[in-house]
């Protein structure tokens, strides 16, 4: 593998985070409250970071009950394996890993004092294996088991099985799981308790008859969406009655895949609601309080990338009127634990959408207003102890956006990348700044499991503080090896309407890839920068051969440009596309000079400061920037401005791969799960020829021109590679 190093870091944070740092700012003024409840802090300048420190923070009080757990297993991976792990260190608790052979050295299990493995790496044969986790369990003597989200969180059986083995469950009862895990049962609770509805179907009628005759009761447009489960998985949008049919056996396929059962509802379509969702939390001696709102209306593929609590601008009755709605719902089930009501918001009102009994992965923004370490909460409440605070004790201070840093490609519809982070560098640590990561450089992002890469949360004073917060904290995030919507993310945070609090679940849809396209630079800015490393690049290669030579002392092995009765100039090309742009370079005492074109002496390019940052002037004007070098490859960062760029050099050796137009391959690694045409058929441009299934999702391949189908590689059930020959296909035109 190719090691790749970067040139400089983007000087406006300093040194880069470690993994699994983070930090927390409070502000507001100081509140009366109960001596154990939340500690909103006075001063908005003065950093507190809660609860990620490696020491501090007060220890895990059990009311008199220590010895009910001491050794934690998280069933789990990732990005919320890591946030758990570190509450519960500093609450003094062992803590126990699982893995699958995927992830022997991942980070989750770098963090843990001990780890398992629980089996190969498709997450059913181990993050989903109930007798080898509960095993792991006994063989590590654990006391507790927290599921984290995702995987077993919301199994009402993982759950009875874990409290059938003695052992404590970090989450609600198995029945309140049950009846919140049916969205029919829990749609029938809530409207006993007198939250509205979305007008639907939730009935045990799964017949194509059955969801038609529905369908047309409600009206179309209706959503089709799967009984079990969440994040958008077994869900669809139909729009006539023709459309009906492929989209229930699809979304059934989806969620049979996803949760294990097939089971689907219908619910009108609302066009453009907001998603706002309300943070319950509730002990097992009759207290149930709302930890306010979050909006979570930025979606992609029905599945939140932008959350931030409180949500903007709700009239107070209405978010008042929801929270309470929350809470009737909470104790209709007898909940216990941390959990999250889901609502849309559309002309005024709120509608209940399902119940997620578990933590969620926006948790840290309600974490951010209101003081609160939500996964101590659930430790303590799991322990037995009751809330140590009442309602009114709780206030939200500030405003924190949390984006979700994913392994996708936004121009290709966000479809999910694999392939290993050869470089991964996150902001500085800072007040206003939190970050979330289960990976580190040189970990690999696979096909197994979901491509989340990290949560970057800004925090601010309001949510303007917040927002560019954030919008700073992506810029300052280097990512090399793989495509990500770190861009994309960028631009988003940027937007126009995303500033003005403009929302709603087709955000994306309404503003389109124009307006939301990536941020490209400044080009010249950034060949500068280019050539700069190259520079610096070359200079370190030559020094590193001459303290390895005989004669290290020889002035030929000088990488300044030193050249005997000559100026020390040198050349640089490089290749931005098909275009190519050459420098002469001059060594200069304080940096370089680059001349160009008839000669201009219009820029220059000096390494100064902390982490030998790069900097890049034209015209008098200072540009600082990172670049990272991969052989030839330098990929630039500029003010959240992401370019590959190509060193042109002439002893490299450049091949073009010609992937031959005459067939479909595979975007990323997965399983064909449906094949829609036969060898011999002619089709239409768009026509779908087969369903691939990989992280999670099913993926369309559709025919890209009219034309016929010559051969299929696979079948139903088969596992392919990225970049196999899918389908052999003839083009009208050949």
């Amino acid at each position: 593998m190719m090691k790749c190093r970067p040139i400089t870091d983007i000087g406006v944070f300093g040194e880069p985070l470690s993994p699994g740092a983070h930090a927390h700012r409070r502000g507001g003024p100081r509140r009366k409250r109960h001596p154990r409840g939340p500690k909103p802090f006075a001063d908005f300048r003065r950093p507190t970071i809660l609860p990620w420190p490696e020491g501090g923070g007060r220890p895990l009080r059990m009311v008199g009950r220590h010895d009910v757990f001491r050794r934690l297993l998280i069933a789990n991976r990732g990005e919320i394996a890591c946030r758990i792990t570190r509450t519960a260190k500093r609450l003094g608790l062992h803590v126990v890993a699982i893995h699958s052979e995927a992830d022997r050295e991942a980070l989750h299990v770098r963090l843990a004092d001990e780890s398992l493995c629980v089996g190969p790496p498709p997450a059913r044969e181990s993050y989903l294996n109930v007798d080898a986790i509960l095993d792991a369990a006994r063989r590590t003597g654990a006391d507790a088991v927290h599921p984290g989200y995702g995987f077993l969180s919301e199994s009402a059986d993982f759950a009875r099985r874990v409290s059938d083995n003695g052992l404590i469950f970090v989450g609600p009862g198995p029945e309140a799981i049950r009846l919140m895990g049916s969205k029919s049962e829990a749609k029938a609770i809530a409207a006993e308790a007198g939250v509205p509805l979305v007008p639907g179907y939730h009935g045990g009628d799964n017949s194509p008859e059955a969801l038609a005759r529905a369908a047309t009761e409600i009206g179309y447009p209706v959503l089709v969406k799967a009984s079990a489960g969440g994040g958008g998985r077994g869900m669809r949008i139909v729009s006539s009655p023709g459309d009906l049919p492929d989209a229930i056996e699809s979304a059934s396929r989806e969620a049979l895949r996803a949760f294990g059962d097939g089971s689907l509802l219908l619910e009108r379509h609302i066009p453009a609601p907001r998603h706002v969702e309300v943070q319950v939390l509730a002990d097992s001696h009759g207290s149930v309080l709302h930890l306010f709102d979050r909006d979570c209306s930025v979606q992609r593929r029905y599945q939140k990338i932008i959350e931030e609590a409180p949500a903007p601008g709700l009239p107070g009755e209405l978010r008042e009127a929801m929270s309470q709605a929350a809470v009737r719902l909470t104790r209709a089930i007898g909940y216990v634990g941390a959990g999250t009501v889901e609502f849309l918001v559309a002309d005024g009102g709120f509608h209940f959408i399902e119940m997620n009994t578990r933590i969620q992965v926006e948790h840290p923004v309600t974490e951010a207003v209101t003081g609160l370490d939500l996964v101590e909460e659930q430790l303590k409440i799991a322990a037995g102890e009751p809330l140590g605070f009442g309602q009114s004790d709780i206030a939200a201070v500030g405003h924190a956006v949390e984006a979700r840093l994913y392994a996708e490609d936004p121009a290709r519809d966000f479809l999910p990348q694999t392939g290993r982070l050869h470089h991964l560098a996150f902001p500085a640590e800072r007040p206003a700044v939190r970050v979330d990561t289960g990976v580190a450089p040189g970990d690999a992002i696979t096909p197994h499991y979901d491509p989340m890469i990290a949560k970057i949360i800004g925090i601010g004073r309001d949510r303007g503080q917040a927002r560019l917060a954030l919008s700073e904290a992506l810029a300052g995030t280097e990512i090399v090896g793989l495509a990500t919507n770190l861009s994309f993310l960028v631009a988003l945070v940027r937007h126009p309407a995303f500033a003005a609090g403009d929302l709603d679940t087709h955000f994306i849809e309404r503003h389109g890839a124009v307006s939301l396209e990536s941020p490209s630079g400044d080009r010249r800015t950034m060949l500068v920068l280019a050539a700069l490393a190259a520079m610096e690049d070359r200079g370190t290669a030559v020094e590193a051969d001459r303290r390895t030579s005989e004669d290290p002392h020889s002035p030929w092995w000088r990488s300044d440009s030193w050249r005997l009765n000559d100026d020390g100039r040198s050349a640089v090309t490089i290749r931005d596309g098909d275009e190519r742009t050459c420098f002469e370079v001059t060594r200069l005492e304080d940096g370089y000079r680059f001349e160009s074109g008839e000669g201009e002496e219009w820029i220059r390019g000096v390494v100064r400061g902390p982490g030998a940052s790069l900097v890049a002037e034209i015209d008098g004007h200072r540009r600082r920037g990172a670049v990272v070098v991969c052989g030839t490859d330098l990929t630039v960062f500029l003010d959240g401005a992401r370019r590959e760029l190509v060193l042109d050099d002439p002893g490299a050796a450049g091949m073009a791969a010609d992937v031959g137009g005459g067939s479909l391959t595979s975007p990323m690694p997965g399983t064909v799960v449906r094949l829609l045409v036969e060898v011999g058929q002619e089709v239409r441009k768009g026509t779908p020829l087969l369903v691939l299934e990989a992280m999670k999702m099913e993926h369309t391949i559709a025919a890209p021109t009219d034309g016929t189908v010559e051969t299929l590689a696979y079948g139903v059930g088969d596992q392919v590679e990225e970049g196999i020959e899918l389908v052999g296909f003839k083009g009208a035109d050949a």
